[in-house]
């Protein structure tokens, strides 16, 4: 079976099994693992700030980062398509008790205009009590339903810029921020640098088995620790996990660029399959998000799934495939065969089943 479900599917290297084998470990709830801390500090000068605190998911470290940015009550500026906000079970709601705003990205791109649009302008006529105060501004890079879209970096800048103008506080979900510098060349810190708190996950195609770490300053990351507990996140021996991720990071940061070149090379197949919609130009990373214009995605996926190919539906009529290291060139092409064989074999008409059963955007 070729998974190209998520790039969460990938699985530890021999070496890094090795890694975690030997790993030193102690209780982290008490601060004592030393494979741990050292996790955190090497993430937190990867990118540039103070300190790091290590969590079991991009979901808890977005999550606890939200919760310990704002109050019950508050707002916060999503775009319309962020992951933070479709994809994370309503965490923002169930543990923060905050607001969502919605920013119209373009590819889960937006302006400082967008920005000050939704900031709006105050007035005295109008009660400065009414409205719900907006404290935080998300962006997410790459962004998943965006296809894996790149933030340019002086769009980083110029939003971040009308952020400040608004006194809000900057968080970005940066689950794939490592993708992003192998395209660019732009470093980590560098992206980072703009923003009060980053999350970079280390459990997708970087290959760990578990875990995501939020930056951001030595007081933050304390406060921080706090939700991560009051969430079930403390960790015990957890430094058999972390040597994972810390392998990861001393290992297959540089092998990044390689699935990058998988997905294009997938896309640039796709273009030439009848029933197939995509543009290869704008898959800039990892994720694969193309369209079907002659079948639904539920019966396409299925078909495809029984060839050998496991792809995942994203609405009605769009399918994503998102590549990581155990992907191969051959695994590529496979892939291709599998989906032109699959589209010739399926009726081309709509299938009223897919509508009723793929979501609007899959993670």
């Amino acid at each position: 079976m070729i998974d190209l479900r998520s790039d969460t599917c990938s699985r530890p290297t021999p070496e890094m099994r090795k890694a975690m084998a030997n790993a030193e470990v102690g209780d982290d709830v008490y601060g004592d693992d030393p494979t741990v801390k050292a996790l955190e500090r090497t993430v937190a000068d990867l990118l540039g700030k103070d300190d790091a605190v290590y969590m079991p998911t991009g979901t808890m470290t977005n999550q606890v980062a939200i919760r310990a940015h704002t109050q019950p009550g508050d707002a916060v500026l999503f775009d319309q398509n962020a992951h933070v906000y479709i994809l994370e079970g309503g965490g923002p709601a169930a543990f923060s008790g905050v607001l969502p705003r919605l920013l119209p990205g373009v590819r889960g791109i937006f302006t400082a205009g967008d920005v000050d649009m939704a900031m709006g302008v105050s007035h005295p006529f109008f009660p400065a009590t009414v409205a719900a105060p907006v404290r935080l501004l998300c962006l997410e890079n790459t962004h998943n339903i965006g296809g894996g879209s790149i933030w340019p970096l002086e769009a980083i800048h110029a939003v971040a810029a009308a952020g400040r103008r608004h006194e809000l506080i900057l968080h970005l979900d940066g689950a794939r921020l490592w993708h992003a510098a192998a395209a660019t060349g732009i470093s980590e810190a560098d992206y980072a640098k703009p923003f009060d708190t980053v999350s970079v996950c280390l459990s997708k195609a970087l290959g760990a088995p578990v875990g995501s770490c939020l930056v951001g300053t030595t007081d933050f990351i304390t406060r921080a620790r706090r939700f991560k507990q009051q969430f079930g996140g403390g960790f015990r021996q957890a430094g058999i996990i972390a040597a994972g991720a810390l392998h990861a990071l001393q290992n297959h940061r540089s092998r990044l660029s390689e699935t990058n070149a998988l997905a294009s090379r997938f896309a640039q197949g796709l273009a030439q399959i009848d029933g197939v919609e995509i543009d290869p130009a704008k898959v800039e990373t990892n994720i694969v998000r193309y369209r079907l214009t002659k079948v639904g995605a539920g019966r396409f996926v299925e078909e495809a799934h029984r060839r050998g190919l496991w792809m995942l539906p994203s609405g009605v009529d769009a399918v994503r495939a998102v590549f990581y290291l155990d992907i191969a060139q051959s695994d590529v092409d496979d892939a291709l065969k599998i989906i032109a064989d699959a589209l010739r074999a399926l009726p081309q008409q709509d299938d009223s089943k897919s509508r009723n059963t793929s979501s609007a955007a899959s993670y």
